[in-house]
């Protein structure tokens, strides 16, 4: 695969990016992809490894030697078939997969690995460019009538995975536009939307019915999700309606932080502040929009959502942004030999840290302070106190209390579960976790203990990866499948 001693001509390419004050200044993605003659040495680097565990560090398992193979012999409408036989959206995960297939990668032994994302991000762009992403109806339609619910990654997927087996296809979304998180979750200097609405009107053509605006189930009390539906469908609407039910939500229930102050204006779940964004650049209006001009903000939760509060927050115009990570910080290079080819626990420093952020590690937060006199039920500053691990314990470091400024309170530290009501009016059994019970394997079939009623995606197994999501809701669509017609041809 590849150039044979590709691996030891050619280093590694990055994505360029463009630079901070210019990108600060709009909500556009930013990253520049590789050009036809950096995706090929990339593709070159490909070493022909005999096993190649990114196939199965990734986990939509894409012929990743393959494609890299074809894009190094200039075969690019091949390499987009290899890639899209496996994903169905690879313009999302190009985009904000972490790459686990990068972390598996045989040259990541002892070198920098092969940039996987990169050349799949180049072989889906073009791919749209020289319009080889068409509609591919079935040639025939089975009579069977299939509900999915929720319009993230899994259930995009799987929907699109059913209507091209034949059945009628109909997708429920609560919020008035489709794309779930992808779409309210993640900031559009990541994925513009864009990305969303041309799947959107290519799985129209395969025969997908989209209806947005509805909410199944019931409106959880007290919710403060933007964009809620007025309409509801019941589950019993759906399961006479039709043959079977696919729940594919996202894991919506934000961790909170109980600590005093907590109930202070200012202190916000990430999942109120993010999606309020993504309105606005869409050309909605927010009433009373959460802004981080101005401010000190906080940002309470070192992952991924925690990052994108940070960039959000600098094209607010933030005065300072500071990032809490409970854990201590990571090395700057993992042990390699201890951990490939699996996922490693580094530093990462995303293109948000970039843009301007300080970040504490080893830090928990003990009290939001309030304001003075008419600022009194704004927060106005954040007690912290550092932190120690040992054996896997956290004990607070004596005499280690601090107090910064902080207007703006996010927390961005993790989802805990799917919204309970959805699952509570289908009556689905729940596990140790909140989610979805629905076993994977062949006899589970993703199936719940409701008749009819499967789940994947974030749904069943919790917080997780848009590629995750993706694979989950392809398996799940073939398990569907099978219950519908007793077979299946869809890849599992």
């Amino acid at each position: 695969m590849g150039k044979v001693t590709g691996f030891m001509e050619y280093a590694r390419l990055e994505e360029g990016y463009e630079p901070v004050q210019a990108r600060l200044k709009t909500y556009k993605e930013f990253v520049i992809g590789l050009n036809e003659g950096d995706a090929k040495v990339q593709g070159a680097r490909c070493m022909d490894c005999g096993t190649p565990f990114c196939n199965n560090g990734c986990p939509v398992n894409n012929i990743i030697p393959d494609f890299n193979d074809l894009v190094y012999r200039g075969d690019w409408q091949n390499a987009f078939a290899v890639l899209d036989s496996t994903n169905n959206f690879p313009e999302f995960t190009g985009r904000i997969c972490p790459a686990p297939c990068e972390a598996a990668c045989t040259l990541n032994v002892n070198d920098d690995p092969v940039g996987i994302k990169s050349i799949e991000h180049a072989i889906v762009d073009r791919a749209w460019l020289e319009g080889w992403v068409v509609p591919r109806p079935p040639a025939a339609k089975t009579g069977r009538k299939a509900a999915v619910v929720g319009s993230g990654p899994a259930g995009l997927a799987a929907a699109q995975q059913l209507a091209r087996a034949g059945h009628d296809v109909t997708l429920f979304e609560k919020n008035d536009a489709i794309g779930g998180l992808l779409r309210y979750g993640i900031p559009d200097f990541k994925m513009e939307k864009t990305h969303i609405d041309r799947r959107v009107e290519q799985m129209k053509a395969e025969g997908v019915t989209f209806r947005t605006g509805v909410l199944v189930g019931a409106m959880p009390e007290g919710s403060k999700v933007t964009n809620w539906s007025k309409e509801v469908v019941t589950p019993e609407q759906l399961q006479a309606e039709f043959d079977a039910v696919l729940l594919t939500g996202g894991a919506e229930q934000s961790r909170d932080l109980p600590v005093p102050g907590r109930d202070l204006d200012g202190v916000h779940f990430a999942m109120e502040f993010l999606p309020q964004q993504n309105k606005v650049n869409a050309g909605g209006k927010i009433k009373g929009q959460i802004s981080a001009a101005g401010k000190h903000v906080i940002v309470i939760g070192g992952g991924d959502t925690g990052s994108d509060c940070v960039g959000t927050s600098n094209r607010h115009g933030a005065k300072s942004v500071t990032q809490f990570e409970l854990l201590p910080m990571p090395p700057e290079q993992e042990n390699k030999p201890l951990v490939w080819p699996y996922w490693p626990i580094k530093l990462r420093t995303s293109s948000s840290h970039e843009e301007g952020c300080a970040r504490e590690f080893a830090i928990a937060t003990k009290e939001f302070v309030a304001g003075s006199g008419k600022a009194g039920k704004g927060v106005k500053g954040l007690k912290a106190v550092r932190v120690e691990w040992q054996g896997g314990k956290m004990t607070e470091v004596p005499g280690s209390e601090i107090t910064l400024p902080a207007d703006l309170v996010l927390l961005a530290m993790g989802f805990v579960s799917p919204v309970a009501s959805v699952l509570e009016a289908f009556g689905v059994e729940r596990d140790a976790r909140g989610n979805a019970r629905a076993s994977t394997d062949a006899a589970g079939g993703y199936r719940t203990n409701v008749d009819k009623v499967f789940a994947a995606g974030d749904m069943r197994r919790g917080q997780s990866l848009v590629v995750w999501a993706i694979r989950e809701g392809r398996q799940a669509a073939r398990a569907v499948d099978e219950f519908l017609m007793g077979a299946s041809d869809l890849p599992r």
